[in-house]
C-alpha cells in the first residue's frame, strides 16, 4: 500500500491535459456554462465603453458646484437629459446641467455627477444643495474596468455565470473551449444486475454504474456506458481493450481485489498497461488500481488513464471524490483548482478509526457562527453501506496513526457537497 498523498501525486503525474490544438471546439455562448476556456479572450471594446454615470442625477461641471451647500445652494439651467441607451444631444456649458440616469453616457463639458437626492428641481432649473466630494464623483470613465486588447479572461478557467456575462458584454457569441472528456464506465461481477431487473437470491444491484455516471456528468464528462461484464478474463480483456480505444479515461468497479474472480489487474498487464498503483493506504478504497495506456490515435500525445475502483459502493464513490475528480479536472484543461477542497471543522462527536490507513468518515458539514462543524452520519460505517452515505456532504479525514479524535477537536473534512449553513 502507498500513502494517499503519494497516490494522488502519481495519478496527477499521469495526466496530460487536453491539447489546445487538437482537443478544442467552438460553441455558441448560450452553451458554454461549465465548460473550460481553451484560449485567452480579449475584446475590441473598452469597459465601460464610454464615460457614464453611476447614479441618477445631473451631469455638471465640478467648478460650478464646488461651493454648493444647504445654506448657499447653486442653481443651474437644465439644458437636456440623457435617457439610458441614448447619446447626449447637449453639451454642458458653465452654469448648465443635464439630467442623467445610471448607465447613461456622460455629455461633453460635464465632469461630475450630482446625485438627485442632493438637488431640487424647479422647472428648467435644478438647485444643487450639496457639493460633490471631488471632481469626477459618480463618473465611470471609459476603460476604467478594462482596456481594449488586454486579456479579458485567461485560458483554463471554468465558465460560470459571471464569466458568461463578461463574454456576452464583450459580444463573444462563439467561444473556444476544451472538448468534454470521454470516460468509459463498466462494472465487473456475475453477481451484478441492473436496477431495472428482478433481483434473485445472491445477486446485487449495480448501483455503481449509475452513481459514477452521475458523478462524471456533474464534472463535465461524456459517459460511455459499457455495462456489466461477467467474470470472464477473455470478455473482460475484450471490453477493456475497446474502452481504451474509445475513451480518454476508463473506470471499472470490482475485480481489483484478491479474490479468485478478480481478473482486472492481469488483464491490464496483458493489454500492455503500465500499472502505477495497486493499492492505497486508505479506508474505504484500499484496492485501487491505476494504469496508463498509450493512445492509439495518430497525433495524440495523451495517455489513457485507467481507474480500477473497488466494487463496494462507498469505496467506489470515495475513490471518485478523492482520486478521480482531481484527475478528471486536470485532464479537462482546468489550469488550477483540481485539488480536493478541504476545510478544518470542529467535531460534534467522537471519531474512531483503525489507525493503519488514512480513514474517511462520512457525515454532515455545517457552517455557522463558530465556523465549520462536522457531525458523523449515523449507522454503520461499512464500505458497503451506501444508505449511510446518502445526504452526506463531507468526509472527515482521520490520519494514519490516529485511532480516535474527541468531540470538540478539529479535523480536516473533504467537501463532497455544499455545507449546511446554520443561523447565526
Amino acid at each position: 500500500m502507498i500513502p494517499v498523498r503519494e497516490a494522488e501525486a502519481i495519478i496527477l503525474g499521469c495526466i496530460q491535459p487536453f491539447n489546445v490544438i487538437g482537443d478544442t471546439e467552438s460553441i455558441k455562448l448560450d452553451r458554454v456554462s461549465g465548460r473550460i476556456l481553451s484560449q485567452p479572450v480579449a475584446s475590441r471594446l473598452d469597459f465601460p465603453h464610454w464615460d457614464n454615470s453611476a447614479m441618477d442625477g445631473y451631469a455638471v461641471r465640478f467648478a460650478d458646484v464646488a461651493q454648493a451647500s444647504e445654506t448657499e445652494p447653486i442653481t443651474l439651467e437644465v439644458v437636456g437629459e440623457v435617457p439610458a441607451g441614448c447619446a447626449p444631444q447637449n453639451m454642458v456649458h458653465p452654469g448648465q446641467a443635464v439630467r442623467i440616469f445610471t448607465g447613461s453616457m456622460l455629455p461633453k463639458g460635464a465632469d461630475t455627477i450630482v446625485m438627485q437626492e442632493n438637488t431640487t428641481r424647479k422647472g428648467d432649473h435644478v438647485v444643487v444643495q450639496s457639493a460633490p466630494a471631488a471632481i469626477g464623483q459618480f463618473v465611470r470613465t471609459k476603460g476604467e474596468f478594462y482596456q481594449s486588447g488586454d486579456t479579458l479572461l485567461p485560458a483554463g478557467i471554468a465558465l460560470t455565470a459571471a464569466e458568461v456575462a463578461v463574454l456576452a458584454a464583450a459580444q463573444c457569441t462563439f467561444v473556444r473551449v476544451f472538448r468534454r472528456p470521454r470516460v468509459a464506465l463498466l462494472s465487473t461481477g456475475r453477481e451484478l444486475v441492473p436496477p431495472d431487473q428482478p433481483l434473485l437470491p445472491g445477486q446485487i444491484v449495480d448501483s455503481n454504474q449509475v452513481a459514477i455516471a452521475s458523478f462524471l456528468e456533474r464534472h463535465g464528462a461524456i459517459v460511455l456506458p459499457f455495462g456489466i461484464i461477467a467474470d470472464d478474463p477473455r470478455v473482460t480483456a475484450a471490453t477493456i481493450a475497446q474502452a481504451i480505444e474509445e475513451a480518454d479515461m476508463v473506470i471499472s468497479t470490482g475485480g481489483v481485489s484478491v479474490g479468485d474472480y478478480d481478473y482486472v489487474e492481469d488483464v491490464l498487464g496483458h493489454l500492455g498497461g503500465d500499472i502505477r498503483i495497486r493499492s492505497v493506504a486508505v479506508k474505504p478504497g484500499k484496492p485501487l488500481t491505476v494504469a496508463t495506456f498509450p493512445h492509439s490515435e495518430a497525433g495524440r500525445d495523451q495517455s489513457v488513464i485507467y481507474f480500477g475502483l473497488p466494487g463496494n459502493p462507498v469505496s467506489a464513490l470515495v475513490s471518485c471524490w478523492r482520486f478521480v475528480r482531481p484527475a478528471l479536472l486536470k485532464l479537462s484543461g482546468l489550469a488550477r483548482g483540481w485539488e480536493p477542497l478541504v476545510v478544518r471543522a470542529t467535531l460534534r462527536e467522537d471519531l474512531r478509526a483503525g489507525g493503519s490507513r488514512e480513514t474517511y468518515i462520512w457525515g454532515s458539514l455545517y457552517y455557522g457562527r463558530n465556523g465549520f462543524e462536522f457531525d458523523r452520519a449515523q449507522g454503520s460505517s461499512s464500505s458497503g453501506n451506501a444508505i449511510g452515505l446518502a445526504l452526506s456532504n463531507g468526509l472527515a479525514v482521520v490520519p494514519v496513526g490516529t485511532t480516535a479524535i474527541a468531540a470538540g477537536e478539529s479535523v480536516e473534512v473533504l467537501q463532497i457537497g455544499v455545507p449546511i449553513v446554520e443561523g447565526s
